[in-house]
C-alpha cells in the first residue's frame, strides 16, 4: 500500500481550475466514503479550501483517486490533468509538513491553514476514512507545523506587499477584526491582500471593480460583497481601510471624494493604501488630517527590513521538517516489519507452549524437577537456534559471509573475541 498526496493549488491551477474541484464541505463526508468504497483507496483525507484541493491518500495506486476526482466533479480527466501533481511517500510526507507550517500557503506562515488541517483530518476520521498511517500522518504533521512555528519567526516578519499592507493598517488600528476593508480591483495583488487581511477576520470585506461579476468571485471567497467600480463614491466613508489596485490611467479616488467621506465619518481614520502605477488615489490625499496614504514606495521600506529575518526563518523550518520527515519514514518502514516480527513471536510462543506442556506431563510423572526444567531449557535453546543455525549451514559462497554478519549483529555476538 503506497502513500500519496493528489491535488492541485494556487501555483499550479488558476481559480476557474481550482473553484471546479472544490469540496462542498457538507457532502465531504460521502465523498470520503466514496473515495474509499469499492476502489483501490484504503485511507483517504481531503483538504478543500480557496487555495487548494488535496487528497492524502494510502492506496495501491494513486490512478484510482485522480479518476475519482475528476468523477466526481463531472469533468474530463483531461481537462484537469495538466494542473494535477502527484507527490509520492516521502514528497508526500514534506508536502503535507510545508503546507501546515504555512511554506506552502499564497500568505507565507498564515496560521489558518493548520486548522483546515485539522478540520479535514476530523471530517475523515468521522467519516471512518482516517486509518492507522494516515492517522499518524496527520498527528505527526500537526506536531511539526507547532514546532515550526514555536521555533522560527517564520509568521513574523513582513516580506509581501500584500503582508505590508495589513502591518500598515495596524499601526493606526490596532485590531483589524472591528474593521471594515474595501478592496479596488480584483487582480493577483488584491487577492493576495485579500488573503492577508481575511487572516485577521475584519468586520466587513467589499471589492469594488469595473466588472461586478468577476468583483463578487473574489469577494465570495472571503466572505464578502461586491459592488461596481463608479459605487465607491456614495459608499467611501463606511470603510476603515482602502487598498487600490487597478490599471486605471487616472486616479479613481479623488480629493474632493475623500474629504465628503472624512466629514461622514466625523473624521474617524481612513488607512488608504494605493499599489497601483500609475497611482489610483490623488496624492494630494496624503494633506488631510485624518487619512494615512500610503504608496507602493512606503510598502518597500517595510518589505525591505524584513527579508533577511524571514529568509533565514524559511531556512529553519525546511530543516525541521526535513529531519521529521526522514523521523516519519523511519516509522513507515519500521512498521513493514511488523508482520515479520509478529510471525516471529507467534512462532516462538509455539515453541515455548510445546516445552512447558511437555514439561508439566514429566512434573505430573513424578519426574524430578531440577531435571525437568533442565529439558526445558534445553529444548527451547535448541528449538530457537535451530533456524538460524540451519540457514547458515548449509549456505554455500559469499552469502554465507552476509548471513553469519547478520546473524552476529541480530544477536549482538562478537565472534572474534
Amino acid at each position: 500500500m503506497q502513500l500519496f498526496a493528489l491535488g492541485l493549488n494556487h501555483h499550479t491551477a488558476p481559480l476557474a481550475v481550482r473553484e471546479q474541484v472544490a469540496f462542498d464541505p457538507m457532502r465531504l463526508p460521502q465523498a470520503l466514503v466514496e473515495l474509499t468504497h469499492g476502489r483501490e483507496v484504503r485511507e483517504a483525507a481531503i483538504l478543500s479550501t480557496c487555495n487548494r484541493t488535496e487528497l492524502y491518500c494510502a492506496a495501491e495506486a494513486p490512478e484510482a483517486a485522480a479518476q475519482w476526482l475528476a468523477e466526481y466533479h463531472r469533468l474530463q480527466p483531461q481537462n484537469i490533468s495538466p494542473y494535477l501533481y502527484t507527490l509520492p511517500s516521502r514528497d508526500a510526507v514534506r508536502h503535507m509538513f510545508r503546507v501546515a507550517s504555512g511554506l506552502d500557503s499564497m500568505v507565507l506562515g498564515e496560521p489558518q491553514i493548520l486548522g483546515q488541517m485539522k478540520q479535514a483530518a476530523r471530517v475523515a476520521e468521522n467519516a471512518g476514512t482516517l486509518g492507522t498511517l494516515l492517522h499518524k500522518l496527520f498527528q505527526k504533521t500537526f506536531a511539526v507545523a507547532k514546532e515550526v512555528r514555536s521555533t522560527t519567526a517564520i509568521g513574523a516578519n513582513i516580506v509581501s506587499m500584500a503582508a505590508a499592507t495589513v502591518h500598515l493598517a495596524e499601526r493606526i488600528f490596532e485590531n483589524i477584526d472591528g474593521q471594515q476593508v474595501l478592496f479596488i480591483g480584483a487582480g493577483e495583488m488584491i487577492e493576495l491582500c485579500a488573503a492577508h487581511f481575511a487572516a485577521r477576520k475584519p468586520k466587513r470585506i467589499s471589492v469594488a471593480n469595473r466588472t461586478l461579476e468577476r468583483g463578487a468571485a473574489l469577494a465570495t471567497r472571503f466572505g464578502g460583497d461586491a459592488m461596481r467600480l463608479e459605487g465607491i463614491g456614495d459608499r467611501l466613508a463606511e470603510y476603515d481601510v482602502i487598498v487600490s489596485c487597478t490599471a486605471s490611467p487616472l486616479p479613481i479616488i479623488g480629493l474632493g471624494m475623500v474629504e465628503r467621506a472624512i466629514r461622514a465619518r466625523r473624521h474617524r481614520p481612513m488607512v488608504m493604501v494605493d499599489l497601483a502605477v500609475p497611482r489610483d488615489i490623488e496624492p494630494e490625499i496624503v494633506k488631510l488630517d485624518d487619512v494615512f496614504l500610503y504608496t507602493l514606495d512606503d510598502l518597500g521600506l517595510i518589505v525591505e527590513s524584513g527579508v533577511e529575518s524571514r529568509e533565514k526563518a524559511v531556512v529553519e523550518a525546511e530543516g525541521i521538517i526535513a529531519s521529521r520527515v526522514d523521523g516519519f519514514l523511519h516509522w513507515l518502514e519500521a512498521r513493514e516489519t511488523v508482520p515479520t516480527i509478529r510471525a516471529l513471536r507467534d512462532s516462538a510462543e509455539r515453541m515455548r507452549r510445546r516445552e512447558f506442556e511437555q514439561a508439566l506431563k514429566l512434573l505430573a510423572r513424578g519426574e524430578d524437577p531440577q531435571r525437568v526444567l533442565e529439558a526445558l531449557s534445553h529444548g527451547l535453546t535448541n528449538k530457537l537456534m535451530h533456524g538460524p543455525t540451519a540457514v547458515l549451514s548449509q549456505t554455500d559462497g559469499p552469502s554465507r559471509g552476509d548471513i553469519a554478519e547478520l546473524i552476529a549483529r541480530i544477536y549482538r555476538l562478537h565472534p572474534e573475541d
